[in-house]
């Protein structure tokens, strides 16, 4: 017998797959949704007929809203810091690539407009939105300085870099990408172009590593 989203709207059987398709035409339209409106202004129901799937069925996916927003940040994160993995395949052994790559993906996070309206929605209705706020900092800066905290204690373990406070020194590391560029992203001005992000990531690297190698 043919199944239709509608029948999804109770809890999927123990084992039942979940349709890849489905997730992503949820998550598609409650990306275009949330940047659209915000979290408290986006409807589920708006996000559920785009979708072309019940208001039920994206419940029994995400279990509310918020949820649904999480999953959103989540998604966007694994997408540009190079999958669910994303840290923790780098390898301890070889610092200075690691850092390189983390900076460029991390810099292309911040400087997306995607990102930035996130940013610009989340601070100025901050007091309106605690989950959001919550939900968005879990996923996206709290979320990164954990990884980078665990690479660059695995450096240190490894012997490539001698990092004795390893959360301080990712706050100190990402915190770098959030000057002058990342605030003139915010104010909607005219953004850095591709060679003075390149120049900006190239540094931060080149002054972290002066300040965490290994004496000789």
């Amino acid at each position: 017998m043919a199944t239709n989203d509608d029948d999804l709207a109770t809890p999927p059987r123990r084992g039942r797959p979940r349709d890849p398709e489905r997730l992503r035409r949820i998550m598609e339209a409650a990306r275009n949704h949330f940047y659209a409106h915000g979290l408290e202004r986006a409807s589920v129901d708006a996000i559920a007929a785009e979708a072309g799937v019940s208001k039920m069925t994206v419940y029994s996916h995400f279990g509310s809203k918020e949820g649904l927003f999480e999953a959103v940040v989540r998604d966007r994160t694994d997408r540009v810091m190079g999958g669910p993995e994303g840290v923790e395949a780098l390898d301890p052994l070889q610092p200075h690539k690691a850092l390189q790559t983390v900076a460029e993906q991390f810099l292309a996070l911040t400087r997306e407009e995607h990102t930035l309206g996130k940013f610009r929605s989340l601070y100025g209705a901050a007091k309106a939105q605690p989950e959001a706020c919550r939900a968005f900092y879990r996923q996206g800066p709290e979320r990164l300085n954990t990884e980078l905290a665990a690479y660059l204690q695995r450096a240190n373990d490894a012997g490539t870099l001698k990092v004795k406070n390893p959360r301080l020194a990712a706050d100190l590391f990402l915190g770098m990408f959030l000057g002058d560029g990342h605030m003139r992203g915010l104010l909607m001005l005219d953004m850095p172009d591709a060679r003075e992000n390149k120049a900006l990531f190239r540094e931060a690297v080149r002054v972290f590593l002066a300040g965490y190698a290994v004496a000789g």
